[in-house]
């Protein structure tokens, strides 16, 4: 056969390769370059068998060398069960981290409302900035321990019981089994500042205490025209 007339090949350069010998190439510059990269001591999946064999406990394949074994790592049927153990590992992790993962508290949206808490409220003035303020006692004895009561005020124009009054808001507090209570208040600004405002949960008495104080007038505008001329 003439070997050198074959299509595709140069004078003097020999015959081509068949398909089979050029498989039998990239095998072996697979292994080669595996040999000066991989460190086979770490594979997991590499095994010696009491035959003196080397294993790919991954693929269940059986190899007489290290070099077979590593051409082997770099094949198509290898790295296609990387990827499957791989997604396999990632969903079990998934399952095992649901399964430890804290059970947080159902909240139950029908819960039965066993009527209004208890409540106290108390006018208060401060002595040195003459300011007026309300001080609210919420009594909750049969919320559980991980219940803390929440409040907040609502315009005139939120609620649908009384006809809004612009003169007048509400201070809401809730916390459940208990019904939401709503206390109208003077629809003044709310002095925000720290110690002017603030609220306290005791679980052990099961008691929530708000104090406010309104600000005053006065002070209200000079604190809106000294802003206006700073901007």
């Amino acid at each position: 056969m003439d070997f050198q007339n074959r299509a595709g090949s140069k004078p003097g350069a020999g015959a081509l390769m068949s398909n089979s010998e050029s498989n039998v190439a990239r095998r072996e510059r697979l292994r080669k370059l595996a040999l000066e990269t991989i460190d086979i001591e770490k594979d997991p999946y590499f095994m010696r068998n009491h035959l003196g064999s080397y294993e790919c406990k991954l693929c269940l394949t059986l190899h007489t060398n290290e070099g077979s074994y590593l051409a082997h790592t770099q094949g198509k049927k290898h790295q296609t069960n990387l990827a499957r153990r791989a997604t396999r590992d990632a969903k079990d992790n998934e399952q095992s981290a649901a399964v430890h993962r804290p059970m947080l508290p159902k909240i139950n949206k029908n819960v039965v409302k066993i009527g209004r808490p208890g409540y106290k409220v108390t006018k208060v003035r401060d002595p040195q900035s003459k300011q007026f303020g309300l001080l609210f006692e919420i009594t909750y004895p049969e919320v559980t321990d991980e219940t803390k009561p929440r409040h907040r005020f609502m315009a005139a124009y939120e609620q649908r019981v009384e006809v809004p009054n612009s003169q007048y808001q509400y201070l809401l507090f809730a916390a459940e089994p208990y019904e939401t209570v709503a206390f109208k208040v003077q629809s003044r600004e709310v002095d925000m500042r720290p110690g002017r405002f603030w609220s306290h949960w005791d679980k052990d008495t099961r008691r929530f205490t708000l104090q406010f104080f309104f600000r005053n007038l006065a002070r209200s505008n000079t604190d809106r025209e000294a802003t206006g001329a700073n901007s």
